[in-house]
């Protein structure tokens, strides 16, 4: 869990990837299915890395594509 990470930053960084409004993105909904791939997957990890998230692997996120998943793994809020 980080503190420098909100629910809305991890949200604007999927969407920003994504390229859609945040809010056009359901917690539930599977990022995979709504076009996010690997290589964009690795994009965030790194950068939730350089953001404070150091134990972040691919893994973490490839297990579960969610918004609701990430943003609680992340910064211990739902989405």
């Amino acid at each position: 869990m980080n503190q420098t990470l909100s629910p809305a930053r991890v949200r604007a960084d999927v969407a920003e990837l994504l390229g859609c409004a945040p809010e056009e993105i359901a917690p539930e909904e599977n990022l995979v299915d709504l076009g996010l791939d690997s290589v964009r997957m690795m994009t965030l990890v790194e950068r939730w890395r350089s953001a404070g998230a150091a134990t972040l692997d691919f893994p973490d996120l490839a297990e579960q594509p969610e918004l609701g998943h990430w943003t609680e793994l992340l910064t211990g809020r739902t989405a």
